[in-house]
This record gives structure tokens, sequence and C-alpha cells, in this order.
């Protein structure tokens, strides 16, 4: 069956106290409309259409190629879904009505409930028991096991209120019969809006099947305050983590590393204490990373050693086997095979040949305040301890600075490179010097 998608995303999210739009706010390094986005997309859905309020520009930019809808005002889930039919047009699939602010819904969730949509069968409402149903509305089954009906708690008698399986909102519905459903949805009730749940007691009615699909209480935790959106990280995160270490990834202590939703990490990496992966990093096999790294738009290749406390920004490619000691940053830089950056160092804007090494304290002096200059270091080469490498200018392979030197001009390959001032030394200077301050500071008779 072909799908279509319909996300409501208009609510105001004041819970959020945010002038970031609510569904924009990131999950795992994603913001939570798009991993909706992604779960639907990999379901292969047809068309997609967000349903947003007026002013929200830059959801509409995030969520491209897909259609937009503008709810103004918002009357209700039922009134939403009626402001995305004319950008469906006539889609005769399966719809799925989504939430923008429920980012943990998985793609196997979705397939369930569109192969729900059997012959016959118009809604399919998705349901899950929450360890506290509470206010959630609950799903009244028939004897032949069909949803027969949605009480809302507020409505609920005692054996109603007993049910555990609770209303998600999440729907699938028979894109034939989508707009005559949405269309017969009425507003008398106190709030005077048109609720999506009223299309299960129109389609009965009307002879046509309502079922119900179950999915994990984790799935449907909708986002509408900083707690919530700390609680769905944290589901997240252990759901990351636990797909990785499945496919041959140590993480030494899970509880403390963060992941984003694109972070690939091959087999048998080793994860130290508090790592940190920001967007679009990729780690080849066999690589380790050492406690309390920092790590965003790089690439770690095979038997790379990482760290602790060194930070890769974005841009930066480590080369295989090569290694990255503490305290050193490398922004858009590549550390060639076999190359070693192991203390306190700034790498930017360079091309570090294979076994070269790049001593401690030293810097590529990559700005000049108006424009990034690249620095080349070649093969082999030896960059002595606080060395400071003013871009652009090139070291030759096999090469030697001397420590403490500046480099500014192009060093030869295997030539010696080195720049000081020359040596003062003043015998007893040091003593005569503290003799005058503490003769200074005596009290005057």
């Amino acid at each position: 069956m072909p799908t279509a998608a319909v996300i409501l995303a208009a609510g105001k999210g004041t819970r959020m106290k945010s002038d970031l739009p609510k569904v924009l706010h990131p999950v795992a390094g994603r913001p939570m409309i798009l991993h909706v986005v992604e779960a639907a997309r990999a379901l292969g859905a047809a068309r997609m259409v967000a349903v947003l309020s007026p002013g929200l520009a830059g959801v509409a930019e995030a969520v491209k190629p897909a259609a937009i809808a503008v709810q103004d005002p918002p009357l209700g889930t039922g009134h939403a879904v009626s402001c995305a039919l004319e950008a469906l047009g006539d889609f005769e699939g399966g719809v799925l009505v989504l939430f923008g602010d429920t980012p943990l819904i998985r793609t196997r969730t979705l397939v369930a409930l569109r192969a729900a949509l059997a012959p016959g069968v118009a809604v399919a409402v998705l349901g899950f028991r929450p360890p506290e149903p509470g206010a959630y509305g609950r799903l009244v089954l028939g004897a032949d096991g069909s949803l027969e009906r949605i009480v809302e708690a507020k409505e609920a008698g005692p054996a109603e209120l007993a049910i555990g399986l609770c209303n998600a909102g999440v729907m699938a519905i028979d894109g034939r019969h989508l707009k005559s459903l949405v269309g017969a949805i009425a507003n008398t009730n106190a709030k005077g809006e048109y609720y999506l749940t009223d299309v299960v007691a129109i389609a009965r009615a009307r002879g046509l099947g309502t079922v119900v699909v179950e999915g994990d209480a984790d799935e449907v935790l909708g986002v509408n305050s900083r707690v919530e959106l700390a609680q769905a990280e944290a589901i997240l995160q252990a759901r990351l983590k636990q797909a990785h270490m499945e496919a041959g990834v140590t993480f030494e202590d899970p509880a403390s590393v963060r992941l984003s939703i694109d972070t690939q990490l091959g087999r048998d990496v080793t994860i130290g204490p508090q790592v940190v992966f920001g967007p679009k990093v990729k780690i080849a096999d066999g690589v380790r990373i050492n406690a309390f790294c920092h790590l965003e738009g790089a690439s770690v290749e095979t038997g790379a050693i990482i760290g602790p406390f060194a930070r890769l920004r974005p841009g930066t490619v480590i080369a295989r086997d090569a290694h990255v000691g503490n305290f050193v940053e490398l922004k858009n830089a590549v550390l060639g095979e076999g190359a070693k950056a192991n203390h306190l160092s700034y790498i930017g804007d360079a091309d570090v040949g294979a076994k070269a090494n790049i001593g401690a304290g030293t810097i590529t002096c990559n700005y000049d305040g108006f424009d990034k200059h690249r620095t080349q270091i070649g093969a082999g080469a030896f960059i002595g301890s606080n060395t400071a490498l003013v871009a652009p200018v090139s070291v030759g392979a096999g090469a030697i600075t001397g420590a403490g030197s500046v480099v500014v001009e192009a060093v030869e390959a295997d030539a010696l490179y080195v720049e000081r001032a020359p040596p003062v030394q003043k015998p007893g200077w040091a003593a005569r010097f503290r003799a005058k301050k503490l003769a200074a500071r005596q009290p005057k008779s």
C-alpha cells in the first residue's frame, strides 16, 4: 500500500520557554521533528505534509521537501488533519497521522500500523500501555479484538479507567475514506474543537473496521517541556548505545557517553568514559577513543588512538594508526597514517604527512584576522615542541624544526629549521634582583 504522512506540528510549545520552535529542539543531535520525518521516510512515504502554525518558517525549512499546510487558528487535531487534505490531493493509500514532538517513534511501528489497514479496515490507532494510565484516553476493544471506541479519561467510568491500553494519538487512515471521515467530525464539545479521535466512532457507524496496533510506551513520549526533552534524550541514547554494543562496540561507561543519531562506529571500537559525539562522526574498526574526548564532523580510520581529552572538530580526518593525545585539538586537518600529535597542540587547516611527529605545544597559526590559511607538513617530519607554524607555510618531508621555533617560510625536505634569539646569561643577576627587592621592603628607620 502506498503511504503518505501528515505530521502535526502547529503547537506553540510554550512550556519549553524557548525562542526556538519546540519541534526544532534536538534529540541526539537532530531536531525532534526530523526524527519523525526520517521514520516516515524510511517507510517509503510517497507524500509528506507538515501542519504548522503561522510564523514557523524555520520548521518549514527543516522539513523540506515536505509540503506545508498552515493551521490558523488551531482548532484541534481533526482540524489540523483537514488542513492537510488539499496537499494530499487525491491520495488513496494509507495516511499516517504523526506528531512532530514524538521523536522516538520507530519505523517498524509505522510499518505495523500501515499494515493494519487490511481490506475493510479504515482506521488503525496506535495504543500503548504506560505504567500509569492516568489522564490518557482509553482504548476499548470489542470481543473480536477490534477497536470499539476511544474514551477520554475525564469521561471514563471505573471499568474503563481500569483499562491499561491507552491512546497514543498516532493513526493510520485509509486515504479513500480520509476526507469523508475527517469532514464528519463535529466540534460539539467543551472546547469547541475538532478531535481526530472521533473518526473511530464515525468509521464504525459506517460499517468500516477500526483496529489497534500496540507500540512501546517510550515511542509515544510527547515532548512538551525541557524535562520531557531530557527524558527523550536518555531513552534514545540508551537505544543507540545498545545497537552499537550489539554490533561490536565496547563502551567502558555507557551512561556517560553521548552519541548523535548519525554516529557511525565500527567493530572492536572501544569508547572510554565521558566521550561526546557531535553530528557527522565516522569511526572505523579497531579505534580506541579514550576518556573525555569531543568529536564532531570528524573521521577516524582503523587502528587510531584518540585522547584522553582530545577534541576533533569538523573536517578532521585521522588516518590509520595515527595517535592524537591529551589536550590536542584538530580542525579541518588531516593527520596522516601513523602520524602522532600526542600533547597540548592545535592543528588547524593543516595536512600532516604519514609518520610525522608533532611536538608538545605546537600550533598552526592559521588565521590572520580575515582569512584562514593552510599548513603542509611532509611525511616523516619532526616538529619540535612549542613550534608556531605561521600559515600559509610548508615543512618538507623528513625536515626537523627546532623546539621553540616560529616557522615563517618553507622548510626544505630533510632540513633543520631553527629560529631562536641568541641566548643571554648574566651571572648573579637573579640574586642581586632579589636582594634589591627585599631591601626596598624593609621599614625605614
